[in-house]
């Protein structure tokens, strides 16, 4: 007769012992694991800098760059980062640099109410112009910079002598309408994504200037559909735009890459100097002129023939129009008429510019 299977454990002493070791053991063997992996030496194979080289992270996240003490800017200065983008061209009816009429009534309600419309923003104007890091006395600088432009005499917060000895040295040099297009504009308009026009493309350029330059250009400013301001690049000038504008338009619109009069090249002088007029005693200067003018502003309608302007070389469309007279012919130009804007456009044209781009179509069509 064979015997019952037995237990081991014979004594409630015994059973506590077997609980205990039960949960003794598996601890003890995971605290002896973990110290073998993380005392003494790092690894037979790694240092330190190893370790830390081998666990750190894809990339870094800058949130923002080390700058200046704040504070510090001039109005001047303000004024090229900031304000610029608006009181240079009027946009939204901010009075422009220099316009003493457009400034009379800001200096006649006084110094102190003025900088108050300036931190807390009036009308179209944000508070501080749309930079929330400038400081009070930074906007109050620019305030009273551009009102003295206009014949005040406003005092404005002083300035640290270190910080005023050198404010021109941060201004960046005016880049041409092919280099804007190159770093900026080629993103979207070299491919035609979001509808952009493809830079090249004569059917999409001649579309978008029917009205004028003048709506292509705030259209650039401002911002229009899915593009936003500037082409995004918030620090552009409106001159450095309105190459770039210029440069793509004539791409497509135009015979060959020309900078219209309304954004002269960037020169090394603040301020380039217009080009000289031609004489009146030599013919072909003029014409040359004229030619110039046709080539960035009115070959995007006359060219094709866009709402009905007369065709370049066509004498039957140009006939009716030159049996008023040249004078008839040269007010429309200079005034506008239909679908056809005061000189093209382009209000920064001379009226010496205008009549001598009509010569030239005129001439074309005999």
């Amino acid at each position: 007769m064979t015997e019952e299977h037995s237990s081991p454990i014979k004594t409630p002493k015994q059973l506590i012992i077997v609980v205990l070791l039960a949960f003794a053991v598996p601890v003890t063997l995971a605290v002896m694991v973990s110290q073998l992996v993380t005392s003494g030496e790092t690894g037979r194979h790694e240092n330190d800098n190893q370790v830390i080289a081998r666990i750190q992270p894809f990339g870094n996240v800058t949130l923002a760059e080390a700058t200046g003490p704040k504070g510090m800017l001039t109005g001047e200065t303000v004024y090229n980062q900031v304000c610029k983008t608006c009181h240079e061209t009027g946009l939204a009816g901010s009075p422009k640099l220099g316009d003493k009429a457009a400034w009379a009534k800001i200096v006649t309600q006084g110094e102190k109410l003025s900088f108050e419309h300036a931190i807390g923003g009036i009308r179209a104007m944000p508070p501080r112009g749309g930079n929330s890091e400038l400081t009070d006395d930074e906007v109050k600088r620019a305030v009273a910079f551009m009102a003295n432009k206009a014949g005040a005499n406003w005092t404005a917060p002083a300035v640290a002598a270190s910080a005023a000895a050198t404010p021109a040295a941060a201004a960046p040099a005016e880049r041409t309408g092919q280099q804007v297009v190159e770093t900026v504009c080629s993103q979207c308009h070299a491919t035609g994504v979001d509808g952009a026009p493809k830079i090249g493309d004569r059917a999409a350029w001649i579309e978008r200037v029917k009205r004028g330059l003048n709506p292509v250009y705030q259209s650039a400013l401002k911002g229009h559909a899915g593009m936003p301001a500037r082409g995004g690049m918030a620090d552009l000038s409106d001159a450095e735009v309105k190459r770039a504008v210029e440069f793509m338009l004539n791409s497509g619109a135009g015979p060959a890459p020309a900078v219209a009069a309304a954004s002269p090249a960037p020169a090394a002088s603040p301020a380039p100097a217009a080009s000289p007029a031609p004489a009146a005693s030599a013919p072909t200067a003029v014409a040359a002129d004229g030619k110039k003018v046709y080539g960035s502003v009115c070959f995007a309608c006359h060219g094709s023939g866009v709402a009905g302007a007369p065709k370049f070389g066509d004498k039957a469309a140009w006939t009716p129009r030159l049996a008023a007279g040249m004078d008839a012919v040269y007010g429309i130009a200079l005034h506008g008429k239909g679908a056809m804007p005061p000189k093209g456009g382009n209000p920064s044209l001379s009226d010496a510019d205008v009549k001598a781009a009509v010569d030239y179509m005129v001439a074309a069509s005999k």
